[in-house]
């Protein structure tokens, strides 16, 4: 969408003005004011500030008839500079020379382009007829007809088949217009959704951060369960809207491990009902006990990182660490090294690229094939597994 705002050269097209209070238009709808046949210019989006007790935002809207503007507001115009000067003059307005924000880019608003099939039903009349504004609730911020970008009196161009228009409103509207463009004869370009979906919320950063740090903070501290705190700030990002609408928290979850690994859950309960986790852990404890606790650890950190590379490592770490937790109770040492060595094990198989779900997303991307991950990750894998063996029981004694 940069790309496209640069082909139209919008930036140097469109200007940014704010009301003040001894303004002549404050409290009145745009279309009271009929700005475009007085002063030759379009209101393209309206921006304001809106606070209360907890924080401040802004409120972007797609200019409208029935948009009223109030003091304060940013006004976003295109147009020729002359008709822009005395639009300022007349209605006692000021030009915002280096805005805060300039791009009218955001999750909730943004641009589309749109082709004009020959046979469209929007040739060879003029934009001022064509009533976009009204029936879509988008603005047509420019047009590529003939080789040439036009901006400036943009209601008195007469379309033509093969025509671009470059058009700005709420993702909503635009995504309207697809269903709509077999029978207008108009095609919009790209996917409108997935393009939204590209922009991040930056005005919303400092709040989720400070969200997370808290959730961190409860956690450490134990000034709640973990569960609670991760549930509380997920409640929290929702609600000051740092996420746009459900939709986008559940495309967040990753729904696939949840199934893996809620699926893996009753293998491992039955691994321990059954006695099969005693079986296994009895087994380490006679093969490897007799040589030490630093040869017990040594085996289940390797029987971990065995597994891990054919199964996934979430997978791995809920059906293994009942089998070490038993094998520690059974050498009567602290389970702490032993899980701690389930986990890293598990985290650190870089010898397959289906063990962890960063190896997996880099494969197609890097054209890496299977033997890449061997002749690379094997050796990381193996020195990675003496390190942690070695390092594990002086942080955490047996």
């Amino acid at each position: 969408m940069q790309e496209l705002a640069a082909k139209y050269q919008l930036a140097q097209s469109i200007y940014h003005i704010k009301i003040l209070s001894s303004s002549n238009i404050i409290n009145k709808a745009l279309k009271e004011l009929s700005i475009p046949r007085k002063y030759g210019i379009s209101i393209v989006e309206v921006r304001r500030k809106v606070s209360n007790k907890l924080f401040q935002k802004i409120i972007q809207e797609t200019a409208g008839p029935e948009t009223v503007l109030l003091e304060g507001d940013t006004l976003f115009v295109m147009g020729d500079w002359g008709n822009i000067d005395e639009f300022i003059r007349n209605e006692n307005l000021e030009l915002i020379e280096d805005p805060d924000n300039k791009s009218f880019l955001s999750k909730e608003i943004g641009i589309a382009e749109v082709v004009l099939m020959p046979d469209s039903k929007l040739a060879s009349i003029k934009v001022r007829d064509i009533g976009f504004r009204e029936k879509y609730n988008v603005n047509i911020l420019s047009v590529h007809q003939r080789n040439q970008f036009i901006i400036n009196n943009l209601p008195e161009i007469k379309l033509h088949g093969g025509d671009s228009l470059l058009l700005q409103g709420a993702w909503a509207d635009i995504t309207r217009l697809t269903e709509e463009d077999s029978e207008s004869g108009w095609v919009v370009v790209g996917q409108p959704l997935a393009e939204a979906s590209k922009i991040p919320n930056k005005e919303k950063a400092p709040i989720a951060a400070i969200i997370m740090l808290l959730m961190v903070i409860c956690m450490a501290f134990n000034l709640i369960s973990g569960v609670a705190a991760v549930m509380l700030a997920a409640v929290l990002m929702v609600l000051t809207g740092c996420l746009r609408n459900m939709e986008d928290a559940y495309k967040t979850i990753n729904w696939e491990s949840i199934v893996l690994i809620a699926a893996m859950m009753p293998m491992s309960i039955a691994l321990e009902n059954t006695g099969a986790a005693k079986l296994i852990s009895d087994g380490l404890v006679g093969g490897l006990g007799k040589y030490g606790s630093l040869a017990l650890l040594a085996g289940v950190y390797m029987a971990t990182s065995l597994l891990t590379m054919f199964i996934s490592n979430t997978a791995t770490a809920v059906l293994v660490a009942p089998i070490a937790m038993q094998a520690a109770q059974s050498f009567n040492a602290s389970p702490v090294p032993f899980m701690f060595a389930v986990s890293v094990a598990a985290s650190m198989c870089f010898a397959s690229p289906f063990s962890t779900p960063p190896n997996a997303l880099v494969m197609s991307a890097g054209r890496y094939t299977f033997m890449d991950y061997i002749r690379v990750g094997l050796p990381l894998q193996i020195i990675m597994a003496i390190i942690m063996i070695l390092v594990l029981p002086l942080i955490f004694p047996f």
